[in-house]
């Protein structure tokens, strides 16, 4: 390339850039002035914008210090006339004190006035009464003076006749009364109790202490008895009876003297035979299944004897203890069918009477409920059976009634003092009662209350018809030295205390369980 051409390449090129740095600073100045505008728009804009807002804000402070001012103005108002409402009663009451003063003072001024009227007339009374005194001294000095007798003499024999002949009149009316009411309470008594007694149709039946189970086979004989004895001295211990298995064919015979165990040592029985499982563990839960069985029991003799004696509301405790009674006997008799009896004759005396039926037979059939709680309660039944009565809702008239029917308190009603009558009449029927029963069964609860005495005994059951007697002891109480110590002290105790035929066996049960279980 020749030098012309180099230069005339070199001055195009400088040309061109020149030229194009020139249309660039054209380019970048007229966007710059675009720029400059739209910022100065958005700065009026935002100008213009918070003008708006800030003269808002001012009309909206402005509304807002209006609303609070109309607020406080009307709230004054309100108090304003709160004020004035009150000022206004206490006008009217001032108003109203004021015209009450006005007639105090009236009343106090017409006051004054009767009062000086009654002195003055107070006065005059007084001089009527000298003059009248004056009178009557005049006239009985003139009787005396005519009579030649005293005041004092005349009255002494006025009194002395006149008590005279009103002591003779009274002592005649006293007695034919005495006479008259004695032949017709006699005869009214006859045919109140004649008439019950004749009412009154209830069986005359003593209880045994001895119950007769049944058994399908002889081979279950074997399986009670169990190995060496075992199953057979579960029973005898956790039932306290006594079971006899002899010769007697299909059947096993249970002795005892409290009805209670005997009902729970029959269903143990029963229940035995009917699973076949015969074992001191399956033993211990057929137990305490039927002793909850016979509490059930318990529960529905008590309801049942409520309702035919239809005393309603009965505690729930005094229903429990009645159906106790269905279990206990006195000399032979039931003690629940018995105080029904009493109960049937006591309503029908009330009846005949004219007397509160209702409260007669509540009283009769609660008259014994003292002889439902154990001897660790001391006292009388029928003490025991008044405080119970107290204790579970009675009123005092029924609790009286059932306190006084052996005669131990005075009774306050005439339906009490006819409990006696009426417990007299059912334990005196002919075959309602057996001396022999009763002795015996004292006895055996003897036996076991010394036998409960000792320390360390937990259990006590006499048996084989109060010839033995078994105590269950605790393990951690006693030791095995402890109950040999234990035998002889009982065995003296029971010599020095009870009378009894032949000789008693006195046997001390220890026995330790532990149980624990796999997890």
């Amino acid at each position: 390339m020749n030098p012309i051409q180099l230069a005339v390449y070199l001055t195009t090129f400088l040309v061109g850039t020149a030229v194009g740095i020139l249309l660039l600073w054209f380019y970048y100045r007229l966007k710059k002035g675009g720029f400059d505008r739209i910022a100065s728009d958005i700065l009026h804009r935002a100008e213009l914008e918070g003008d708006t807002m800030k003269k808002a804000q001012e009309l909206l402070l402005k509304q807002q210090q209006f609303d609070q001012q109309r607020e406080m103005e009307q709230f004054w108002q309100g108090e304003k006339r709160k004020v004035q409402k009150e000022e206004e009663r206490l006008k009217q009451r001032e108003d109203k004190l004021e015209g009450r003063m006005h007639l105090v003072e009236k009343k106090l001024s017409d006051i004054e006035k009767r009062e000086a009227i009654l002195i003055a007339r107070k006065g005059q009374l007084d001089e009527e009464k000298k003059n009248v005194g004056e009178i009557q001294a005049k006239l009985l000095s003139q009787l005396e003076s005519l009579s030649g007798l005293s005041a004092s003499e005349a009255k002494e024999q006025i009194l002395a006749k006149i008590s005279g002949e009103v002591k003779t009149d009274a002592a005649h009316l006293i007695r034919r009364t005495i006479k008259e009411a004695e032949e017709q309470a006699e005869q009214e008594s006859r045919r109140i109790l004649a008439t019950a007694i004749n009412r009154l149709a209830v069986p005359c039946v003593s209880e045994a202490t001895v119950n007769t189970v049944a058994i399908p086979n002889e081979e279950m004989k074997g399986r009670i008895i169990g190995r060496e004895g075992r199953n057979i001295r579960t029973l005898e211990r956790l039932t306290g009876v006594n079971f006899v298995i002899d010769e007697t064919p299909g059947a096993i015979v249970l002795s005892g003297f409290d009805s209670v165990r005997m009902q729970v040592a029959k269903l143990v029985v029963t229940e035995l035979v009917q699973d076949g499982r015969i074992h001191p563990t399956r033993i211990e839960e057929v137990v305490e299944k039927s002793q909850a069985q016979v509490q059930k029991l318990i529960r529905q003799y008590g309801e049942d004897a409520a309702l035919r004696a239809g005393a309603i509301n009965l505690h729930p405790e005094l229903i429990t203890l009645l159906g106790r009674l269905k279990f206990r006997f006195s000399y032979g008799q039931n003690v629940l069918d018995h105080s029904l009896e009493v109960s049937y004759l006591l309503g029908m005396m009330a009846a005949e009477l004219g007397l509160d039926m209702r409260m007669a037979r509540r009283i009769g059939l609660l008259h014994d409920i003292g002889k439902a709680v154990t001897h660790e309660i001391e006292g009388s039944h029928a003490i025991i059976g008044h405080d119970l009565a107290l204790k579970y809702g009675e009123s005092r008239e029924v609790a009286n009634g059932v306190g006084c029917h052996h005669h131990e308190m005075d009774p306050v009603t005439v339906e009490g003092s006819l409990c006696s009558a009426a417990d007299a009449i059912s334990a005196s029927r002919q075959g309602a009662r057996s001396e022999p029963v009763e002795e015996y069964i004292k006895r055996l609860k003897r036996l076991e209350e010394i036998a409960m005495e000792f320390e360390g005994v937990e259990k006590a059951y006499a048996m084989q018809a109060g010839r033995e007697i078994r105590a269950v002891v605790l393990p951690d109480v006693l030791d095995d030295t402890a109950t040999v110590h234990l035998a002889r002290d009982l065995a003296k105790r029971i010599e020095n205390e009870l009378s009894y035929p032949g000789k008693i066996k006195i046997t001390i049960i220890r026995e330790k369980r532990a149980v624990q279980y796999a997890l």
